[in-house]
């Protein structure tokens, strides 16, 4: 599902499409943005998100499932393949507290081979040159 979804958007140059492709996916409000050739992974803010009521939060799993898709959508982008790849290692480095507003994240393949992958993630809010947190994940590619 994830394959024939994005397989659809890469010939437009721009698109901001919900991430309706798993009802996962769908509750917790993801988008997916690209914009001068650049993917972004947005979650859209609700009060499910909050994980803090005082002050206000979003949960720290809200965010690193963020992170994670980021990611995954970066690395099924870049690379063609059969399948969806297998997460394997997440960390996730908390560096500020997530306000309730939406979020943002984008990743990068750090490092590409044959059966494994290491990307790098960064999430933030209303400005990207402060992450709210950031995630070095490692990917099994094949089966």
């Amino acid at each position: 599902m994830i394959l024939t979804f994005l397989s659809k958007l890469k010939a437009r140059e721009t698109f901001e499409e919900s991430l309706d492709i798993s009802p996962y996916a769908k509750m917790m409000g993801f988008r997916l943005r690209r914009q001068d050739g650049i993917l972004t992974t947005v979650m859209d803010f609700h009060d499910d998100l909050i994980g803090s009521p005082f002050p206000k939060a979003l949960h720290g799993g809200t965010v690193a499932s963020l992170l994670e898709m980021a990611a995954l959508m970066q690395l099924t982008w870049d690379r063609e393949l059969a399948h969806i790849p297998k997460a394997l290692d997440v960390t996730i480095d908390y560096l500020r507290s997530g306000k309730p507003e939406d979020t943002f994240a984008r990743a990068r393949v750090f490092r590409m081979g044959r059966r494994f992958a290491t990307l790098h993630a960064e999430a933030w809010q209303s400005d990207s040159e402060k992450p709210i947190a950031s995630a070095m994940l490692h990917f099994q590619l094949v089966k």
